[in-house]
């Protein structure tokens, strides 16, 4: 099969697998314990703390969590105050932000590229907010939104500023000036089930679990073996930063000139570029899928997948449920060729192509 759906998941670095056998095979020491094995799986841990905290801003610690799903959550309940978030934001926000007792959530609108557009003024009240929540890379279109500016904006009113950057960590660098940055493992080439949040100096947050408090507000037992696969998979991405940009750059014009006639969801100037979300009209996405069974790749967000409403991403930048409905998303990385994204492109060109006929 053909792997098309780097959003949802990326493959498993080999360097991060090799990182991970020890922990799992042989030392299975709790890294909290004060023994000479539990110290050993102490400073494994730390070794990937410290790799994964070089890509994020200075100032700040880096808290293991059990993805990044938890950690939004942690970010988001731990604040005291209102939410005021992008309309195009993962679920693991704009859900976890209308879960809150108290206040109510603010949404930011975007302009039909996905962006917020500076040149509209959005603003805070001066009390109330306590956070700003935006995602630096959509998951879904994979606009890059203008986060100092925003971050910027949320200061001036007061307010945190959580950054999602769970599709641009170690991709698109990240801007000072956030308070919370929260970050996963599987999305970068490492494993599932581990995440981080990062939090500025001097930014406090409320417990999301309570128990032995290992992390310094978080609490539960850390696997040595996720750590360190984390930890090996976020160094990959800083020593390869230069070749798998100019990798993903290179499929995305072997994408473009294959795909004639397909609209493109989302801007295209501030945007990257492993991320394709394509739409023809009239097209029948499920007969596309499985006529394409040999190609992973997706009709929306995984998190939304089977709900079978129309993406809100696609809504919030002003797409009919039509439109929404008829679009493809491509995702593409390190580990795919460019003879595959040909073979892949042109099955799925064919068999749009052939629904059009049999129209």
């Amino acid at each position: 099969m053909i792997y098309l759906d780097y959003q949802a998941t990326t493959p498993l670095a080999p360097e991060a697998f090799e990182a991970m056998l020890p922990w799992l095979k042989d030392q299975h020491a709790n890294p909290h314990s004060p023994h000479r094995a539990g110290r050993a799986a102490k400073a494994a841990v730390e070794v990937a703390r410290a790799d994964v905290a070089r890509l994020l801003p200075p100032g700040g610690r880096v808290v293991f969590t059990s993805g990044a799903t938890e950690a939004l959550n942690w970010a988001i309940k731990g604040v005291v105050g209102d939410v005021a978030t992008i309309a195009t934001e993962h679920a693991a926000v704009l859900d976890t932000a209308s879960s809150l007792p108290f206040g109510h959530v603010q949404s930011i609108g975007t302009d039909g590229g996905g962006l917020v557009d500076p040149r509209i003024e959005w603003t805070l009240p001066e009390a109330g907010f306590g956070l700003v929540a935006a995602m630096l890379v959509n998951n879904e279109i994979g606009v890059i939104q203008p986060i100092a500016a925003l971050a910027a904006q949320a200061h001036a009113a007061g307010a945190l500023f959580l950054c999602d950057a769970v599709q641009g960590y170690g991709r698109v660098p990240i801007p000072d000036g956030c308070d919370l940055i929260a970050l996963s493992a599987h999305k970068i080439h490492g494993p599932k089930g581990i995440g981080a949040l990062w939090i500025r100096d001097g930014v406090e947050l409320a417990p999301l679990l309570h128990g032995g408090d290992q992390e310094g507000g978080r609490s539960g037992t850390l696997s040595p073996a996720l750590c360190a696969g984390l930890g090996a998979a976020a160094r990959l991405m800083r020593e390869r930063a230069g070749e798998d940009v100019a990798h993903v750059a290179r499929l995305w014009g072997i994408a473009l000139d294959r795909l004639q006639g397909w609209t493109i969801n989302g801007s295209t100037e501030h945007r990257y570029r492993g991320n394709l979300n394509i739409r023809r009209d009239g097209l029948d996405v499920n007969r596309l899928m499985s006529d394409c069974r040999n190609i992973a790749f997706s009709a929306g967000s995984a998190c939304a997948s089977g709900s079978g409403r129309p993406s809100h991403v696609l809504k919030a930048i002003g797409l009919s449920d039509a439109e929404a409905r008829s679009s493809i998303r491509l995702g593409w990385g390190r580990y795919t060729t460019e003879a595959e994204l040909i073979e892949a492109i042109d099955t799925i060109v064919a068999a749009a192509d052939a629904q059009r006929i049999a129209a």
